[in-house]
């Protein structure tokens, strides 16, 4: 669907959140982007106004505090909230994948407890899924562990990349409690508030040129939970992963497409203005294939993408289809920002334009939630087995 045909109250609301995201979100991403107390006051500021524009956390159940967008509906609006990197922060759509997890496995007092304040913005959650020792890439492959003594979990072993655990008020973390099941099933997730004792942040992990971050390396030095922070089954922790990880790649492309389509703004802008051995930039055929290549690059991400996220609202895995979009979308959200940043020249290395954040925040995207490597080789052999495997024009 394009669009122009898109139903009315979606097209409109598409507008009201792009003027909310360049007129209040994006001229604050200075103050946003520094790690001083001024930044929390700020994303406080702008969650109260979002909250006041009938903005805030449009995609989560009605049941459970949100605006109960549908899911395709949403999709669109992610492309738009994606322009600013944080959008996401400041209308609510953050916590996506956890009130996802949590909605769909948290028992009524989990809910409670954890859920409906991550949906009104008063908490932050965070996931500990990656440990250094092994590839995060193979989640099969973790080593800590959860034992149950009596009625409280012990839990003990080491994670990093547990994004947002410096802010978080708990962490669902995976752990090996079934040690004598098949691989997919040695796994469980729990709830563990970043209060309790044992859980030590050991450091937030500098990266790209952050000495700050968010980005948490955690001990779990035999950490007790109670057996009710259990979300979901024993052994289900795998599926429970995947639950969250799959809507999230559509979220994740749909931001990525906002990022470019802001950056492919700032090149065509540059181009029109920036004059240079006898004519302008625009005039230049090197220029116009940079812009015609980025064009074509963000509409294919941009239908694959749609395609995908139909494919999981008609109720389809989708396997093949989010793969896709995972290594293409990466990819080409890199090569926008990239050719944007050629054509501003010195200035485009500089923190005058958002250029040089966002191209460092595009060389995460070709990692998390999967290496392009694994997406790619999860599509070849789904599609050596079967050639028609999500393509829906076969």
């Amino acid at each position: 669907m394009m669009v122009d045909q898109l139903p009315e109250e979606l097209r409109a609301l598409k507008t009201q959140m792009k003027t909310f995201i360049n007129d209040v979100v994006i001229p604050r991403e200075p103050e946003l982007m520094s790690d001083d107390a001024n930044s929390e006051e700020v994303a406080a500021e702008l969650k109260t106004k979002a909250k006041e524009s009938g903005l805030w956390a449009l995609g989560h159940p009605t049941e459970i505090g949100g605006g109960g967008l549908p899911f395709m509906d949403f999709v669109y609006l992610n492309e738009v909230i994606g322009r600013s990197h944080w959008g996401q922060w400041a209308v609510g759509s953050l916590s996506m994948q956890d009130s996802i997890m949590l909605h769909l496995y948290a028992s009524s007092e989990q809910r409670e407890r954890f859920l409906e304040p991550l949906v009104a913005g008063e908490i932050y959650p965070s996931v500990g899924l990656t440990e250094p020792e092994v590839a995060g890439s193979d989640p099969t492959q973790m080593q800590a562990t959860a034992v149950l003594d009596g009625d409280e979990w012990v839990i003990s072993g080491h994670k990093w990349f547990t994004s947002g655990a410096n802010r978080a008020a708990f962490t669902t973390v995976f752990a090996i409690t079934e040690p004598d099941a098949e691989k997919h099933n040695k796994f469980s997730s729990i709830i563990v508030p970043t209060d309790t004792e044992g859980y030590e942040i050991v450091r937030v992990v500098p990266t790209m040129g952050h000495t700050g971050g968010n980005h948490c390396e955690v001990n779990y030095n035999d950490v007790r939970v109670p057996y009710e922070n259990l979300l979901g089954g024993r052994g289900q922790g795998f599926h429970i992963a995947q639950k969250r990880l799959g809507p999230g790649r559509i979220f994740h492309s749909m931001r990525w497409l906002g990022q470019a389509q802001r950056a492919f703004e700032l090149m065509c802008e540059r181009a029109k203005t920036r004059y240079a051995h006898g004519s302008y930039l625009a005039e230049k055929g090197d220029v116009q294939a940079m812009i015609a290549e980025s064009a074509a690059e963000i509409q294919a991400a941009r239908m694959m993408t749609l395609d995908a996220a139909r494919a999981i609202d008609s109720g389809s895995e989708a396997r093949t289809e989010i793969s896709l979009i995972k290594f293409w979308g990466a990819r080409m959200l890199h090569n926008v920002v990239d050719r944007a940043i050629q054509v501003h020249g010195a200035l485009g290395v500089t923190a005058d334009t958002p250029l040089e954040f966002m191209y460092r925040e595009a060389r995460y995207a070709r990692l998390y939630d999967g290496p392009d490597e694994v997406h790619r080789m999860v599509v070849a052999r789904r599609l050596v087995r079967d050639p028609y495997d999500g393509v829906p024009w076969a």
